[in-house]
C-alpha cells in the first residue's frame, strides 16, 4: 500500500497522537479530515455532488436550519393544471343553404377519411351540399377532468370557407385529439381524447355576420380518457427521497379520505424522490385553486410549542384586515385545531375579517360560516365569487338558506351565481328546480320578489333561467326562434301564437299564455333547440318585448378591488385563483374600474404552477395521460 493513501496518512497521525497534546491532536485530525473531504469530492462525479447537495439541503430544511423556508409551497411546483388544446375536423349539418362545397385541402381530406371510417355513404355529395359546412372544432380540456365529464366546444369555419353562417347547424359526431404541427413531418395526431357533437350556438354580434361564422356547443364534448389527478414536484435543489416522503406525510396528515373498506387514506403519496401524487379533496372539488393554496401554506415542520406560538400570532393577524386573508389561509392549513381562532374571527366588526374567517371555516366544514359568507356575497362584489364557492363547498341547510336569499339580489351575477351554487349542491333544489328538455337544455323558473331578469349561458351548460315566474312578453311582438319557429303577440291579448314551419309538413300553430316560461316550454314541446330559444330571447330583448334585462354568462369573478374603511384598497385572488365552479373565460367589465391591474398587489401565492419541469431522468407520469408530464 502506498504511504500516500488515506489509510496510511491516518495511521501516521495515530502513531503520533501520544506525543502530541490534545489541542495539537485535534487540529491535526481536523486538517486530515478536511483533506479527506476534498479528496472525496475530487473522486465524486457531478451527479453525485448534486445528490449530496440535495441531501444536505433536505436535511437542513427538515430541521429548519440556516434560514430555509417554512411553507411547503416554497419547495413545490404543481403539474396537471395546464390547459390542453384539442382539435378536430367536423361537419355541421342542418344549415339553411349557408354552407358550401369546400375546396381540396388537408381539412377536406381528413373529413372524408373520417366519414369513410364511419361508413357514411356518398361522403363527397354530403360535403358538397349547401346545407352542410366543413368546420374546425376546438376545445380546451379542463384540468382534473374525470371520465365521461363534459366540457365546451368551439366550432369555426376555416379561412377561405365560402359558407356564410353556422346558425341552426348541428355538429355531427367528431373526434377531438391533440395535434402537433411539425416541419417536414406534417401534422402529428395524438390519441382520441374526446367526442364532440350537438347544436351550434352562434349568436350574432352585429359585425358583418362575423359571429355566425363561429359558435359554441356548451358541454358539447365528452371526455374519453381516464380521470386525472395532480402531481407535485420538488424544486430541483431539494429533490430527495426523504424530503419527498416527509412532505407527502405532512399533506397526508392534513388531507385524507376513506377507501371502500373504511380505511383512512392519505391524499398525497410519494411516487419518486421528486414526485408526489396528489388527490383532490372532495370538499375542494369545485375550487381546486383553494386546495392548492391551502397545501402551499402547510408548514414543513411544526412542534407543539411552535404551533401554539404561531396560532397566537395568526389570531392577531386574522383580526387585522390587511393580514386577515393570509392568516385565515394559514389557519385553514393547520386544520381543525385552528377552529376556535377562526370562530373568534366571525365576531369581528370588520366584514373583511368575517369573510376570510368564514371562508376558511367553510372548507373545514363548519356551518357557522354560512351567514358571514352570505353577507359577503351580498355586500361586497370583490368577495362574491369566493363566498359563493365556499357556500357550495360547505353545503347543507345553512348554505342553502343563504343562497336562496341571494336569488332576489339586485345584481344578475349574484342571482345566477346563487343558482349555479344551489344546482351544484342539489340539482333538484325546489327553489331552482330545472325542467330538462328533450333537446338537451334546462329551463329554470325562479320565483321571487326581485325585478324580472333572464339569464342564458354559452359555456359549461345550456341553461335558461327565468327570474320571476310571471314575467310576460310585451306585445306587439313578432320574433323568430331559429328557421322553423315564429312567435307572435298582439297588443291587449294575454296570449301569443307559436308557429312551426317545416318544409314538406303542415304548419303547426298553438296558442299559449304570454308568460316567458310558458312560451319556452311550448317551443321545447315542438322540438325547438337551445340555439332557437336563445335567438328568440335575444330578438325579443332587441325589440323591447321583455320586462327586464337579459344576461349571458354573468358570473362573479376574482381580482376585484375593494375599499377598506381605512381608505386603502385591497384585492382578493387573481384569475388563476378563480374557483372552477365559475371557471369560464371572462371579458373585462365595460367600466373596468373594479378589475385589479398588474400594479395591484395580490395575495402571495407560494405554490407555483408549472414553475419547474422535471429534470432529465426524473420519473414521468403515465404516457397515456394526454395532459401528463414528459421529459423536456
Amino acid at each position: 500500500m502506498s504511504d500516500f493513501t488515506p489509510r496510511a496518512e491516518f495511521s501516521g497521525i495515530d502513531r503520533q497522537l501520544p506525543s502530541l497534546n490534545r489541542r495539537q491532536a485535534l487540529s491535526a485530525l481536523a486538517l486530515f479530515c478536511a483533506g479527506c473531504s476534498e479528496f472525496d469530492l475530487r473522486l465524486q462525479s457531478p451527479e453525485e455532488r448534486i445528490k449530496k447537495k440535495r441531501r444536505e439541503n433536505a436535511r437542513e430544511a427538515l430541521r429548519g436550519d440556516k434560514g430555509h423556508a417554512q411553507l411547503l409551497g416554497d419547495y413545490l411546483s404543481v403539474k396537471g393544471l395546464s390547459t390542453t388544446i384539442l382539435e378536430g375536423i367536423g361537419l355541421v349539418t342542418n344549415l339553411d343553404g349557408t354552407g358550401d362545397d369546400p375546396p381540396a385541402s388537408f381539412y377536406r381530406t381528413e373529413l372524408l377519411e373520417d366519414m369513410k371510417r364511419r361508413e357514411i355513404p356518398q361522403p363527397n355529395q354530403i360535403i358538397a351540399d349547401p346545407s352542410t359546412a366543413l368546420v374546425r372544432v376546438r376545445a380546451y380540456l379542463p384540468p382534473l377532468i374525470k371520465e365521461h365529464e363534459t366540457f365546451d366546444v368551439e366550432v369555426l369555419l376555416p379561412d377561405g370557407s365560402e359558407a356564410t353562417s353556422l346558425q341552426g347547424g348541428v355538429l355531427m359526431e367528431c373526434e377531438l385529439r391533440t395535434l402537433a404541427y411539425t416541419q417536414g413531418r406534417g401534422v402529428l395526431k395524438g390519441h382520441r381524447i374526446a367526442i364532440a357533437h350537438g347544436s351550434v350556438l352562434a349568436i350574432p354580434d352585429g359585425s358583418d355576420g362575423g359571429a355566425t361564422r363561429r359558435g359554441t356547443i356548451p358541454a358539447g364534448a365528452t371526455y374519453a380518457g381516464r380521470g386525472q389527478d395532480l402531481s407535485l414536484y420538488l424544486q430541483p435543489d431539494y429533490r430527495n427521497a426523504r424530503m419527498t416522503h416527509n412532505i407527502a406525510q405532512r399533506i397526508g396528515s392534513r388531507f385524507h379520505d376513506y377507501d371502500r373498506a373504511g380505511q383512512k387514506r392519505p391524499l398525497a403519496v410519494a411516487q419518486t424522490d421528486s414526485q408526489i401524487k396528489l388527490i383532490l379533496h372532495s370538499r375542494y372539488r369545485d375550487n381546486y385553486p383553494r386546495f392548492l393554496s391551502c397545501i402551499s401554506h402547510i408548514r414543513l415542520h411544526d412542534t407543539p410549542v411552535e404551533l401554539r406560538l404561531r396560532m397566537e400570532r395568526l389570531q392577531e393577524e386574522l383580526l387585522s384586515g390587511p393580514t386577515s386573508e393570509r392568516a385565515a389561509l394559514e389557519l385553514e392549513a393547520i386544520g381543525p385545531d385552528a377552529t376556535p381562532v377562526l370562530l373568534a374571527g366571525l365576531d369581528s366588526e370588520d366584514l373583511e375579517v368575517r369573510f376570510h374567517a368564514a371562508q376558511a371555516l367553510a372548507y373545514l366544514g363548519h356551518s357557522e360560516a354560512a351567514p358571514a359568507l352570505g353577507e359577503a356575497a351580498d355586500k361586497e362584489k370583490a368577495f362574491r365569487v369566493f363566498a359563493l364557492a365556499a357556500l357550495t363547498a360547505l353545503g347543507g341547510t345553512d348554505s342553502v338558506v343563504e343562497l336562496r336569499k341571494l336569488l332576489n339580489h339586485e345584481s344578475m351575477e349574484t342571482r345566477y351565481g346563487a343558482v349555479r351554487a344551489l344546482s351544484t349542491i342539489n340539482e333538484n333544489d325546489s327553489s331552482i328546480r330545472g325542467e330538462q328538455s328533450d333537446r338537451g337544455f334546462v329551463l329554470r323558473v325562479v320565483k321571487g320578489t326581485g325585478e324580472p331578469m333572464l339569464h342564458i349561458t354559452k359555456r359549461q351548460k345550456a341553461e335558461v333561467v327565468v327570474f320571476g315566474a310571471d314575467q310576460e312578453f310585451q306585445p306587439p311582438m313578432i320574433v323568430s326562434a331559429g328557421r322553423h319557429f315564429m312567435i307572435k303577440g298582439e297588443p291587449g291579448k294575454p296570449l301569443v301564437t307559436v308557429s312551426r314551419f317545416v318544409k314538406g309538413h303542415d304548419v303547426v300553430r298553438s296558442t299559449v299564455p304570454a308568460r316567458v316560461a310558458d312560451v319556452i316550454r311550448e317551443l321545447a314541446r315542438l322540438q325547438a333547440g337551445y340555439p332557437d330559444i336563445v335567438q328568440m330571447l335575444l330578438e325579443a330583448e332587441k325589440q323591447h318585448n321583455l320586462p327586464g334585462p337579459i344576461g349571458i354568462d354573468k358570473l362573479p369573478r376574482p381580482g376585484r378591488i375593494y375599499q377598506r374603511a381605512s381608505g386603502d384598497a385591497g384585492a382578493v385572488g387573481s384569475e388563476e385563483a378563480n374557483p372552477n365552479l365559475f371557471g369560464i373565460e371572462f371579458a373585462p367589465e365595460e367600466s373596468g374600474s373594479d378589475v385589479a391591474g398588474d400594479e395591484t398587489p395580490m395575495p402571495e401565492e407560494s405554490l407555483r404552477a408549472d414553475a419547474s419541469p422535471p429534470a432529465e431522468g426524473d420519473a414521468v407520469a403515465d404516457p397515456d395521460n394526454p395532459v401528463g408530464f414528459t421529459v423536456q
